[in-house]
C-alpha cells in the first residue's frame, strides 16, 4: 500500500527540491520492465489467455460469414471484423451501450443461459433503411424501435444467429435462438451485474455507416465448453486436430483397426427384408474393379488396389492414394408410399449396408509410416466370403461380382441373427 505524506513532510519535500538539495527524478519510481497489473478481487479474470485467443479465432470466421450474408441480405456493401476481446463485468457493458439500442436476448441451447448481441443504433438504422428500399443512411434522430422495425430487425438476427452457429460449428453445436429484442439496455439483465462476460468487439460498415456490434458472452454460460475452447485454440486452427503435432509418447503400441470395404450405402428395412441368395448389391456410385476404400474407424482415408488373391493366404490389399471424394451413404431409391404411417416410417428407415473384405490391426505409429505402395494383409482368406453387415452386425455373406465394368457383391447366405428364445422349464 502506497504511503500518505502528512503536511509536515510535504513542506520539507518541495523545500528540499526548491534549495537544489534533491532532484525530482529522486523521487520518482524505479522502472520495471514487467507488465504488472493490480488483482481487482471485485472483477477476477475469468478468461484465460488461451480462452480469449480461441474465442478471437472463434469469431474472425464469424465475421466472414456475416459479411457475406449481410451483404447478400442488404445487397449492399457490408465490412466486418474483430476489432478487440475482452472481459469486464455485466454491469460495466451496461454502461458503455447508449440508450437506446437495439439488444437481441438469445437462447443458446446446449449452455446454460443466455447472451447478449449489441447492434449500434447507427448501424440498425441504417439496416433497417436498406431493407425499406433506402440506400442505408443511419436517421441521426435515434429512438426506440417500433413494431416493423423491430420484425426487419428479427431478420438480421436470424442470418446473424445461423453464422453465429456455424463458426461456432468446429467447438459445440450451438442452436441459437432470439428470445426477444430489447431497447433498453436495463430490460438485458442476462446474468448478475458484477459477474464476469466476455466482450467481442466488432467494426462494422455498411456502404458509408459505420458501428459498433458487440457480443456478450458470461461466464456461466460458457465456462462448461472451456476445455474445448483450449484444445480449438491450441493448434492455431479454429476447430482442426493436427494429429501429426501429437505428442504420442507412450501412446505408439496402441492398436487400431483399419476396415477395407467394397461397399458401403444405405438400404431400406424393405429392401433388406426382400434379400434372398442370389440377390446382388451394387455401390451407390460406380467403382471400378480390384478397387476398395480403407477406413480408420468411420474415416474414409485411403484407396487402395485388391492385389491378386492365392488360395489359403491372406487378403492382401495396396495402398493407391488418400481420400479422394466422399462416400454416398444415403440410398438411391425411394420406397412406394404405405397406408400405415407407422409402418411406412418404419419401413423407410435407413440402416447403413457396409461389405468388408477383411481388416487389420496397427500400431499408430505404424498408421503414420501408411504411404502410397504400402502393403497391408487383412484377416480374410482369399477365396473366403466376404462379410455384409448392417450398422456393424453381420448378417449376410457374399461373393464379389462385376456388373457393367463395376464392383457388386451378389448375396449367398443370409444368416439368422435373431436372439435365441429362452426355453420353458417343461421344454428344458
Amino acid at each position: 500500500m502506497a504511503k500518505v505524506l502528512s503536511m509536515e513532510e510535504i513542506d520539507k519535500l518541495l523545500t528540499a527540491i526548491n534549495t537544489g538539495d534533491t532532484e525530482p527524478e529522486d523521487f520518482r519510481p524505479a522502472k520495471d520492465c514487467r507488465k504488472i497489473k493490480i488483482y481487482d478481487f471485485k472483477r477476477p479474470d475469468k478468461f484465460t489467455k488461451e480462452h480469449i485467443w480461441a474465442i478471437s479465432k472463434i469469431h474472425e470466421h464469424f465475421s466472414g460469414y456475416f459479411t457475406s450474408s449481410l451483404a447478400g441480405l442488404l445487397c449492399s456493401l457490408a465490412h466486418i471484423h474483430v476489432a478487440s476481446v475482452d472481459q469486464l463485468t455485466f454491469e460495466e457493458f451496461i454502461r458503455s451501450i447508449p440508450t437506446p439500442t437495439t439488444l437481441g436476448i438469445i437462447k443458446l441451447p446446449p449452455l446454460n443461459g443466455n447472451i447478449v448481441i449489441e447492434i449500434d443504433p447507427f448501424i440498425s438504422f441504417a439496416m433497417i433503411d436498406r431493407l425499406m428500399g433506402g440506400i442505408g443512411e443511419s436517421t441521426r434522430n435515434q429512438h426506440q424501435l417500433t413494431i416493423i422495425e423491430t420484425a426487419i430487425m428479427e431478420e438480421v438476427f436470424t442470418c446473424l444467429l445461423a453464422d453465429l452457429q456455424k463458426a461456432w460449428m468446429q467447438v459445440t453445436d450451438l442452436q441459437p435462438e432470439l428470445l426477444r429484442i430489447e431497447t433498453n439496455p436495463q430490460f438485458a439483465q442476462i446474468t448478475h451485474p458484477s459477474e464476469m462476460v466476455v466482450l467481442i468487439t466488432l467494426e462494422a460498415k455498411i456502404g458509408d455507416t459505420e458501428g459498433m456490434l458487440n457480443i456478450v458472452f458470461p461466464y456461466e454460460t460458457i465456462k462448461s465448453i472451456f476445455d474445448k475452447l483450449i484444445i480449438t485454440g491450441s493448434n492455431g486452427k479454429t476447430g482442426q486436430v493436427i494429429t501429426k503435432n501429437i505428442e504420442l509418447n507412450n501412446r505408439e503400441d496402441i492398436p487400431v483397426k483399419l476396415t477395407a470395404e467394397i461397399l458401403r450405402r444405405n438400404f431400406t428395412i424393405q429392401e433388406i427384408n426382400n434379400w434372398k441368395a442370389g440377390t446382388v448389391l451394387l455401390p451407390l456410385y460406380p467403382k471400378p474393379p480390384n478397387t476398395c476404400f480403407l477406413f480408420f474407424g468411420d474415416k474414409y482415408v485411403w484407396n487402395c488396389e485388391i492385389l491378386p488373391e492365392i488360395k489359403s493366404y491372406p487378403r492382401s490389399i495396396k495402398i493407391s492414394g488418400f481420400y479422394k471424394s466422399p462416400i454416398g451413404t444415403e440410398g438411391a431409391d425411394n420406397m412406394e408410399k404405405v397406408n400405415s404411417a407407422v409402418t411406412g416410417a418404419l419401413q423407410a428407415a435407413k440402416i447403413n449396408i457396409t461389405v468388408e473384405l477383411g481388416s487389420t490391426a496397427l500400431c499408430v505409429k505404424d498408421v503414420y509410416d501408411i504411404s502410397e505402395g504400402s502393403i497391408l494383409k487383412l484377416d480374410k482368406y482369399a477365396g473366403e466370403p466376404v462379410d455384409v453387415k448392417a450398422n456393424g452386425v453381420l448378417i449376410a455373406r457374399a461373393e464379389v461380382v462385376v456388373i457393367d465394368e463395376n464392383f457388386g457383391v451378389r448375396i449367398i447366405e443370409i444368416l439368422n441373427t435373431s436372439p435365441e428364445q429362452p426355453k420353458s422349464d417343461q421344454e428344458s
